[in-house]
This record gives C-alpha cells, structure tokens and sequence, in this order.
C-alpha cells in the first residue's frame, strides 16, 4: 500500500490556536502537514497518530516525547500531540521541556502571566538556538492555553561541575544553588549506564593522550553529570503532579526516555503510581518499510518522521 493510503493528516495548532481545517486554505494544509507513521508497541502494530494522542490522553499522567533535536518533523508532531491533549483533556495540562533550566523558571512564569514581553523572556532565559522555529510553537499554545510550563533541566553550569569533578562536586556548590538541583542523586552502574558507554564510544580518537583509566574516569564524570539533568527533571515532572487529573507533558532528547530508562526511571521511583507513557519519534529515510519491531523497546509508541534531507556537499554536486 502506497503511503499516501496510510497517513493521517496532522494539523498544528501554536500559530493559529482557534483556526478549524475548515478555514484553512489548501495551501497551508500542505504545509502544516507532517509525513510520519506510528507504531503501537504493545499491539505490534500501526495505528494512525489521532488513536495515540486519544490513548496516551486517556491512560497516562506523564507523556515523555523523546525527540531527535535537529528534527523539525518530530517538533510539529510534539506540538499536534499537544495540540490534541486541548482537545481531549478535561483535567490541567503542563508542559515540561529540558530545553529550559530551573534557574529561569521566574522569567518563564513571567513571561507566560503577561508581566514581561517575549524581547524580556529569551533574553532572561538562554533558550536553545532553534527555539523559534521548533519550541516556540509548545510554549506559544501552552500560554494561549493558560497551561504552566516547567524549566525542568539542571543549570548547564552545575552539569559542567559535575563532568569536570563528580557527583561528588555539587557538596561544595553555592547554597543559592541548592535549590535548582535535585534533592537526592543516584547514578548506578545499570543499563542506563552501559548505554550511555555505548553512546560516547571510544574517546580516544578525539586526540586525548590519557590512559584507558582516565578515559573511563572521563567518561563516568560525563555519565553522571548526566544523571544529574534526569533527576532534576523527573523531581521537576513529580512536583508538577498536582491533581488528580493533572497530566505533565514532558519533551526530552530520546536519550532521557528510550528504553524508560533515565528521566524516566527517575519519575517512576519518586511516583510509583503514576501512569508513564514513553513516545520515541525517530526519523528515517523511507516511511514505507521502517524498521519497526527492532525499535519496540523504545517505548510505548515509535513515531518514525520522514528524515530531512541532508544538503549535498558542493564538491559532489555534478557541473
């Protein structure tokens, strides 16, 4: 079957909140659209991106979307997947993002009640380079929506402390610090970790004269700097947990979420009894035959989005 016959139309809602399909032209239907495909898990199976979002609404009290950052496709389906939590949940809705850190939740909170302008929030608040194109879209329907928005992660300068000297390094950080960390850390030597062995591979070949031991010691410092970012944010996620009927969106880089291992893990342990549902959006280069069952332990759904297409070097290009 051809994939025109298989995808669902996603139409995004940050840049117009109140527009309908009906007062969208056909152009801007072409251009809010999204190839992608979902993957059901635990029904081994594809299912169209409206059932996930009814699902994942329905069953769950914290939504992790682990993304691919330089994706734009996975972006415009974390905003469809908001978008269609509007739509569907009676209860409150947060939105949580690793992309801002606790140290600025003031100027987001701000920002997001009116008292300071947009100009004043991104120059308060360090967001990441592609914050126009790819997170604005979350935070725009999130204040349209009254919703409150978590600057989740660790302070970049704290996680930098703790890959230079230790876990051991934030005993000694200011105590105005203290507050923008988690309460408790642990960082085991478990799956998560050997993953993350596997993810850094070998650093010798970055030109580094150290020895294996000191590669590894390098290694583990940046593992539990790591560490680090996961329980702020899933301190950060529990705490937003409010209500019986309060559901915590939380975006991340796959990495925290894959598996339910990270980020993840770091909620399960603080809230037990919270429903967790884990989304992986993966790009790829042919929607039609994507390697789906290989990928089933990433989480509860695998989104596969059609990869951007990488510029040909100039060199390769014929005359």
């Amino acid at each position: 079957m051809h994939l025109k016959h298989l995808f669902a139309g996603v139409f995004l809602a940050a840049a117009a909140v109140h527009a309908t399909a009906s007062t969208l032209s056909a152009q801007q239907i072409r251009e809010r659209y999204v190839p992608h495909r979902v993957y059901d898990t635990k029904l081994n199976r594809f299912v169209d991106f409206e059932t996930m979002v009814a699902t994942l609404i329905k069953n769950s009290d914290v939504i992790f979307l682990g993304e691919q950052h330089d994706d734009p496709g996975t972006h415009r389906l974390q905003e469809a997947v908001l978008e269609g939590a509007a739509r569907r949940h009676e209860g409150a809705i947060v939105l949580s993002l690793e992309m801002f850190e606790r140290d600025v939740q003031q100027h987001v909170d701000d920002y997001l009640a009116g008292a300071i302008d947009e100009a004043a929030f991104l120059a308060a608040s360090r967001p990441w380079s592609n914050y126009p194109t790819d997170y604005r879209p979350m935070v725009e329907l999130a204040r349209a929506n009254g919703w409150p928005v978590i600057a989740s992660n660790v302070p970049r300068r704290l996680a930098q402390v703790v890959a230079r000297r230790g876990l051991g390094a934030l005993d000694s950080i200011p105590a105005a610090d203290s507050a923008f960390i988690a309460a408790t850390h642990s960082c085991p030597r478990d799956e998560y970790w050997r993953r993350f062995q596997g993810i850094m591979g070998d650093m010798s070949g970055h030109g580094m004269q150290l020895s294996p031991e000191q590669l590894e010691a390098m290694v583990w410092r940046t593992y539990e700097a790591q560490c680090v970012k996961d329980e702020a944010m899933g301190e950060a996620i529990v705490r937003a947990l409010v209500g019986l009927k309060t559901i915590v969106i939380h975006a991340n880089g796959s990495f925290h979420s894959n598996f339910r291992l990270g980020t993840v893990d770091r909620v399960k342990w603080r809230a037990p009894k919270a429903r967790l549902a884990v989304v992986s959006f993966v790009p790829v280069s042919d929607l039609d035959t994507p390697d789906a069952r290989s990928r089933r332990a990433l989480g509860d759904y695998i989104v596969f989005t059609l990869a951007p297409t990488k510029p040909v070097p100039a060199s390769a290009s014929t005359p």
